[in-house]
């Protein structure tokens, strides 16, 4: 069937002039001018074929046929907004899937979801934790946390950690026979590999480590390699060895005693973790909601709409470093 009604905003300058019995106090409502409330209504008056006020005395009254209708439309209004807030509601909730690197999906943002969850319950959230190429479109995605340089064009980034990496191990290992005190000690230890293939640019290993500190006469090759910093530090963990523990993703099994380092000598990282989503993400609750939580998990205001050093990258995000160059050759102590 179809509706033949009225201009929306007619209907809305007669409410509110008819709440009022002013079309000033009903203009000032809408944001209008007197002028163009007194038009919508004359063009109502003239499609219904009925009048709806009646002027006596620069003062304005409902005519019969205005009080007969008035109830209904307003009851429709207040339907109508119910039925918005409703759809506002719901655009709230539902599944919110977020995207991140896996070694920072378990080891740093897992444990902080219970946080968020409180907060936000009505919210069922998806964590897609992948090394691939995301495209936000394609792929569903609402929001990523991207690990690299911040080179992101066409969408919204922001700086949320950097990161260095440095020798860890089990706390085992600092007592023994040959206890790791001093990193010449690493002759005498099984170092612990990540084959993060993940970029062409370099990432630091323990050859750059150890070219760095001066320790020419450790073997960088020798020792089992795994393909994720989990795999690696959990090796470290069981006192099979020596990582090079990267601080985001250390910083649990440090804070919890699980690891140590036994000297504290940082190699920096060329690469950060971003915050990665399309442009108007705060328009969308859902994500807003997220977003300015995990802003706030590493101590940074909520972003409102300042524009960030990256905005202006990549619509498909790489999970992992996206830059070419060389990274830093400098090794400093981890205190300074």
């Amino acid at each position: 069937m179809t509706r033949r009604l009225p201009p929306l905003t007619a209907l809305r300058a007669f409410e509110a002039a008819a709440r009022h019995l002013s079309f000033a106090k009903a203009a000032a409502e809408l944001n209008v001018t007197p002028a163009a409330v007194s038009h919508q209504i004359k063009a109502l008056e003239a499609q219904l074929g009925v009048a709806l006020f009646r002027r006596a005395n620069r003062a304005i009254y409902l005519t019969e046929a205005a009080q007969a209708c008035l109830p209904d439309l307003r009851e429709g209004f207040d339907r109508l907004e119910m039925g918005m807030q409703r759809l506002r509601g719901q655009q709230a909730r539902g599944v919110l899937t977020v995207s991140a690197p896996p070694a920072f999906a378990a080891k740093w943002l897992l444990a902080r979801l219970g946080t968020f969850r409180s907060k936000h319950p009505e919210i069922d959230l998806r964590l897609d934790a992948s090394t691939l190429l995301s495209d936000f479109e394609r792929d569903g995605v609402d929001i990523s946390v991207r690990y690299g340089r911040g080179n992101y064009p066409g969408l919204d980034s922001h700086l949320l950690l950097c990161e260095e990496v440095s020798p860890v191990c089990s706390p085992s290992l600092l007592e023994g026979p040959i206890p790791l005190r001093e990193p010449a000690d690493l002759q005498h230890h099984t170092l612990i590999h990540e084959d993060l293939n993940f970029s062409a640019e370099p990432y630091p290993d323990w050859r750059m480590w150890l070219d760095a500190s001066g320790l020419r006469h450790v073997d960088s090759d020798r020792g089992p390699r795994f393909s994720s910093s989990e795999l690696a530090l959990q090796s470290a963990i069981d006192g099979h060895g020596v990582a090079l523990g990267r601080s985001v993703v250390a910083e649990a099994d440090l804070a919890a005693g699980r690891l140590v380092q036994p000297f504290a000598i940082a190699y920096p990282v060329a690469f950060s973790y971003y915050m990665v989503a399309p442009r108007g993400w705060q328009d969308r609750p859902k994500v807003a909601a997220f977003g300015h939580w995990l802003m706030a998990e590493v101590g940074l205001a909520p972003a409102r709409d300042a524009p960030s050093a990256a905005r202006d990258a990549r619509s498909a995000v790489q999970a992992e470093p996206d830059a070419a160059g060389e990274a830093p050759a400098a090794v400093r102590n981890a205190k300074d």
